[in-house]
């Protein structure tokens, strides 16, 4: 049986749990929150709730802590947690900026814990979709992808709308688009521009759009809203042989790839009110063809799994310190840039 102790009961710290308590070979066996009304929430459910962080840091029955608390706690606790002899399971971003990251990483080196960051969104079924056609080479080699979520309640009223606490959208949201794209680019980012817009919320950024240059010529747009009322589709993604789309999370959409036939340019003409254009023409229906995205399986409780084996078994973990620190590096040029209003070339 492995053992987590969970520090912080909101809503991700219930997720938690909630994963944890169905898989047989895994369990909460302890929980500590610092609001006294979450404690008790967990004591109604059940819990073995701990009164104070020593408590928990202290229990025997703890392999590793889960770390589910606003941002600007990661770095202590989980320099704590390493101290007492506790494997770390930091949710994301796993910290404000790669400096902290770095003194974290020293720690987990120099105690032998395991320390790693919960990027569940790597399995969502949207993102292992456009993983799955670049990699079959469905679309030819990728040249654009545009990734991004859209919403238009604004930010949850919570720490999330404060700077103090980390809050805004490029830390919540921004660090899993970010993962995602450099895993599907396997290259260094060059250079990154950005815009950080503040529409409802003046101490965070609550939408923003990110340009992306990789060293191997990829291009990429991360766009990240919480006030929009017509959303754009979730993934598009253009490549050499054709062009896929998933619309949201649900998973529709499709892709559209050419076919090895002669194309005679001399045909189509499309009229606007202002005059006509071959260029942006339909190709003829002769030379695409039209092919539904693949069904995907995906069960994130895998990366309870990858913890477990990559502290017990010297598997390694599915997020690393390299992976970690890249995506880090690439937040703190957008700050810069966005602040700046020039591109930036993340530090290496």
């Amino acid at each position: 049986m492995y053992r987590f102790g969970l520090i912080g009961y909101g809503a991700m710290g219930n997720y938690h749990a909630q994963q944890i308590d169905t898989m047989p070979d895994f369990a909460v066996s302890a929980v500590y929150d610092i609001a006294p009304e979450k404690r008790e929430k967990a004591r109604a459910q059940g819990r073995d709730v701990c009164d104070s962080l020593e408590e928990l840091l202290m229990r025997k029955d703890v392999d590793a802590v889960i770390l589910a608390v606003p941002n600007n706690f990661h770095k202590p606790l989980a320099v704590a947690a390493m101290h007492a002899g506790k494997h770390v399971l930091c949710e994301k971003p796993v910290m404000m900026n790669s400096r902290d990251l770095l003194e974290v990483l020293a720690v987990s080196e120099q105690t032998g814990m395991l320390f790693t960051v919960h990027q569940n969104r790597r399995w969502d079924r949207d993102f292992c979709i456009v993983r799955e056609c670049i990699q079959s080479g469905a679309l030819g080699c990728p040249f654009y992808i545009e990734s991004r979520v859209q919403g238009a309640k604004g930010i949850p009223g919570d720490w999330r709308c404060t700077q103090e606490a980390g809050g805004g959208m490029l830390l919540d949201w921004g660090v899993h688009l970010l993962d995602q794209l450099l895993l599907l680019a396997d290259s260094p980012v060059r250079e990154v521009y950005a815009h950080l817009l503040s529409v409802k919320f003046p101490e965070v950024d609550d939408n923003f759009k990110v340009m992306l240059r990789f060293e191997n010529g990829l291009s990429a747009l991360v766009e990240v809203d919480t006030y929009t009322f017509i959303p754009l589709p979730r993934w598009h993604v253009s490549g050499e042989k054709g062009t896929l789309q998933v619309d949201d999370f649900a998973c529709g959409g499709k892709m559209v790839c050419a076919k090895n036939t002669e194309m005679h340019w001399d045909e189509g003409i499309v009229y606007t009110a202002a005059g006509p254009t071959r260029t942006m023409a339909p190709r003829p229906r002769e030379t695409v063809e039209t092919l539904s995205l693949p069904q995907v399986q995906t069960d994130a409780r895998d990366y309870y799994v990858n913890f477990r084996d990559a502290q017990q078994g010297g598997r390694e973990p599915a997020v690393t310190h390299r992976q970690m620190l890249a995506v880090m590096r690439v937040i703190d040029a957008i700050f810069v840039s966005a602040k700046e209003h020039r591109a930036v070339k993340p530090e290496e």
